[in-house]
């Protein structure tokens, strides 16, 4: 008898976004890509995460599966030559010690302090963003917004309002990706339909709604390359800046997540799952004990040996994700999203390298 052949599962991605750390998430739609056995039907995705989601529907709507993973590699490759010329560039000593962080880098701290001291509107009246050039190049936005094989959706906050703003095909454009990409401190606010936008990690990293309403699968996979836990207290003016700029980029996501886990509850004790009320299936692929070892100042850092180094990290976490957990897919949560609210006993989500811990009172197994 032939082989058994495993099923197709269906499912929606998540993406967060964090500058060069994006090329994680590069490494995870990369594997999951290659297996011919996942069919992604939705991404939503905010900053780098964005970047990386109209990609991948430009490659798909121009070569499928083969067409997305070359786009994405070729559009890295595109962010990593646009950078040789950037004064943020490591030092000597971080090159000869193989340190890929910015934290010694005189440019990163001249940029750093001049930042904080003047606004994108007195240091660059001119509205200079060669990233969004890169952009407008690299994507295709026509055959994104007709791309019939993937739905995209994009998030950017209302700078007047605070409120968030989806943008999905066929409204998709450079702006709107810029717009989700704009960090307040370093480019101006990006103008849409006569509103201005930062970025849309403020309000949404990554938005859940438009995944959780998808009917087409009930498996949502959040790639997660910000650190929810850190150990160590900061202590350093960098340290507590940089940790409250990840609690703040991830506090959106940490809402919605509850938010699904109280749709599961009623869910259950009212008897409610139908057409209507969808229970979601919740994964998580990231690394926990990897992402604390990526500084802050790296995200700027986009040297091709870095970016191929962290697209690695990507691959091996989607890889293991997929061995772990692909027959889970279609049939149950692998992510307990209520060991996030359970007080002073949260633990960091554990990773497949890592045993999982022993449930006490009031604890919850992730």
């Amino acid at each position: 008898m032939p082989p058994r052949t495993r099923p197709k599962k269906t499912v929606d991605l998540a993406l967060q976004g964090g500058g060069a750390h994006g090329a994680l998430t590069w490494g995870v739609l990369d594997r999951l890509l290659s297996d011919d056995r996942i069919q992604i039907a939705s991404i939503s995705g905010t900053s780098a995460g964005a970047m990386n989601a109209v990609v991948v529907a430009d490659g798909l709507d121009r070569g499928g599966r083969d067409g997305a993973r070359e786009a994405l590699s070729r559009f890295w490759r595109a962010v990593s030559n646009a950078a040789l010329l950037s004064p943020v560039q490591r030092s000597p000593w971080d090159r000869l010690t193989s340190n890929f962080s910015l934290d010694h880098s005189p440019g990163y701290l001249f940029f750093e302090q001049l930042t904080r001291q003047f606004s994108p509107y007195e240091l660059n009246p001119l509205n200079f963003n060669p990233l969004r050039d890169l952009l407008a190049e690299q994507v295709d936005f026509e055959r994104v917004n007709r791309c019939p094989d993937l739905r995209v959706f994009v998030t950017a906050t209302n700078v007047r309002t605070g409120r968030g703003r989806t943008f999905t095909q066929p409204g998709l454009s450079v702006d709107t990706v810029m717009a989700s990409a704009c960090l307040p401190f370093m480019f101006q606010a990006v103008e849409i339909d006569g509103e201005a936008y930062w970025d849309g990690g403020y309000i949404g990293n990554p938005a859940l709604y438009p995944l959780v309403e998808d009917k087409s699968t009930r498996d949502l996979i959040i790639v997660q390359i910000n650190p929810l836990v850190r150990e160590e207290l900061p202590r350093t003016g960098r340290e507590i800046v940089n940790r409250i700029n990840e609690i703040t980029f991830n506090a959106s996501l940490v809402k919605e997540l509850r938010l699904i886990e109280l749709l599961h509850e009623l869910i259950e004790v009212e008897r409610l799952e139908s057409e209507r009320y969808r229970d979601v299936f919740v994964h998580l692929i990231h690394a926990h004990e990897e992402l604390k070892d990526l500084d802050a100042s790296s995200k700027l850092n986009a040297e091709w040996e870095y970016l191929q180094h962290l697209r690695e990290r990507g691959w091996a976490w989607a890889d293991r994700f997929l061995e772990r957990h692909y027959d889970d897919l279609g049939v149950r949560a692998t992510f307990d999203v209520k060991a996030l609210f359970a007080g002073d006993s949260f633990r960091a989500p554990v990773t497949d390298d890592e045993p999982a811990p022993k449930a006490g009172k009031g604890e919850s197994r992730t």
